[in-house]
């Protein structure tokens, strides 16, 4: 063979495999872009809570994620790394920006974060609050773990039966902006002023859902108030601080605690005494309930009242409000908190 047909050979091979590489890529680009086609039918909901790490809010984190995968939507969960209004702004923005398909928000600001939020619904975004509601016309949907009112009432009922009817209390809340405990402190004084005249209100802290806050806090309450007969913590990161700290202090049962926290963050407290209630509601069920209005929404389906909501029961609507109620408050004690795990 001579010089000029082995090049001519060689070249040959060279244009033969420089047409099965090109054929190669294109084969390689359509599946990738028949993969891409397939994520982008799959619905993206983003679920951002008031701070990352609170073991109530990663349990209804948890909830969602697994009732998202049964609905066949993407999920997502990312929030400020303190329950700061500013962060959760910044994390709501980088997520427009994602183009996520669904917004479910816990607001730390009822007012700071309403803008972004109506950003996101002007990008077509759907906006769920969940929790704490931001205000009405930046969400579509408010769903809420049960009446700020029957909560309130039923909140300063408890302090009232702890300490017989009269003397000192004070509130730990979680943050002096989080509009669902203003809203829960709201309907604690109304039941004060209208049942109880003999019971006080010395003060309201703040404990920023930080435990070693909260701990902190209770100290401080104990010390400015020396006829302090309870505390009601409005947070489910504030009352197994504020039991802490009563343990630590020796004032179990001298101190009356109640307040809203998961039944495992006070099981050993309501135990020993240091707490003699946690109120709180199926934290699991409130995630999958935003999953599944996150749906109804996407799907362009109404919300109607008493509806029955699979694994959850009959919810209430407030069609003027477009707000959902999941259901009543649950009292964890010393006699019942062995029965729930979350």
């Amino acid at each position: 063979m001579s010089r000029k047909t082995i090049a001519l050979f060689v070249a040959t091979l060279l244009a033969m495999a420089t047409l099965l590489s090109g054929c190669g890529n294109s084969v390689a680009n359509n599946t990738t872009g028949q993969q891409q086609t397939a994520k982008s039918g799959e619905k993206t909901v983003a679920m951002v809570p008031k701070v990352i790490g609170s073991p109530y809010f990663d349990t209804a984190a948890d909830a969602a994620k697994k009732a998202a995968a049964q609905l066949g939507m993407k999920f997502t969960y990312t929030g400020p790394t303190t329950a700061d209004a500013a962060q959760q702004v910044n994390v709501i923005q980088d997520l427009i920006n994602k183009k996520v398909d669904v917004l479910i928000v816990s607001a730390n600001d009822p007012d700071a974060v309403a803008p972004v939020l109506k950003k996101a619904m002007s990008a077509g975004i759907k906006v769920i609050t969940y929790d704490a509601d931001s205000n009405p016309d930046a969400r579509d949907l408010f769903v809420n773990q049960t009446t700020p009112e029957i909560l309130g009432r039923h909140i300063m009922d408890n302090v009232a039966k702890e300490i017989g009817g009269k003397g000192e209390f004070a509130i730990l809340t979680a943050s002096l902006t989080a509009s669902n405990q203003n809203v829960w402190i709201n309907w604690m004084k109304d039941q004060l002023a209208a049942k109880y005249p003999d019971i006080k209100l010395d003060t309201i802290a703040p404990s920023e859902e930080d435990q070693q806050k909260a701990f902190a806090q209770t100290q401080n309450l104990v010390k400015a108030y020396p006829n302090l007969k309870a505390i009601a913590a409005l947070s489910t990161v504030a009352e197994p601080g504020a039991a802490q700290a009563i343990e630590q202090m020796g004032l179990d049962g001298k101190v009356k605690l109640v307040g809203l926290a998961t039944p495992n963050g006070m099981k050993q407290y309501l135990k020993s005494g240091a707490a003699q209630s946690a109120t709180l509601w199926d934290v699991g069920k409130l995630g999958e309930l935003t999953i599944y209005m996150a749906k109804q929404l996407l799907d362009g389906q109404t919300v109607a009242n008493d509806m029955d909501v699979p694994n959850v029961g009959k919810i209430q609507y407030v069609a003027g409000n477009k707000e959902v109620i999941m259901g009543a408050p649950l009292d964890f004690t010393k006699d019942n908190v062995d029965q729930f795990n979350f």
